[in-house]
């Protein structure tokens, strides 16, 4: 039901970003590409990992793309979720907990000490799902974010 991505699943891994971007009332900001997902996966020195979840026809499901973080705290890596997706019509046949049980697994095998990702706070639906299964929100930290013309301005002051 779980296996690593492959090349191959790029297509499918972009198309369902975008419907994750949708979902999420941001298709406007998703403009990654298909080339760039296969440098970040498959290119010379990856630095994002990926799973798909399959139906029981070998089906991709959905999907979940991580990256190695650090905690300066526990001094041990860990898993930062970037994206876990799973298609509308797939979803409630634990395609989701699977994704996510295998990333734990991962933590565990590695030695690492953390699992952490983000969520919209008005997605109720995967925040309950979440804290089923032990979950606890980060509530008093606060995401902040640079991008496009902020970032580019405060990269480009003299040092």
């Amino acid at each position: 039901m779980i296996r690593t991505a492959t090349p191959a699943d790029v297509p499918v891994i972009h198309t369902m970003i975008r419907e994750l971007a949708d979902y999420e009332k941001a298709l406007h900001e998703a403009r990654a590409t298909e080339e760039q997902l296969h440098d970040a996966l498959f290119g010379e020195h990856p630095a994002l990992f990926g799973l798909i979840a399959e139906d029981e026809s070998g089906v991709p499901a959905g999907f979940a793309l991580w990256f190695r973080n650090f905690s300066t705290w526990r001094g041990t890596h860990g898993i930062y979720l970037e994206d876990l997706y799973v298609s509308p019509a797939k979803r409630g046949g634990g395609h989701g907990k699977a994704l996510l049980t295998e990333l734990a697994r991962i933590c565990v095998e590695r030695g690492y000490h953390r699992l952490e990702w983000s969520v919209l706070d008005w997605n109720e639906p995967s925040i309950g799902f979440y804290k089923s299964l032990g979950a606890v929100p980060m509530d008093e930290w606060t995401v902040f974010r640079l991008t496009d013309g902020a970032l580019a301005e405060l990269g480009s002051t003299p040092r």
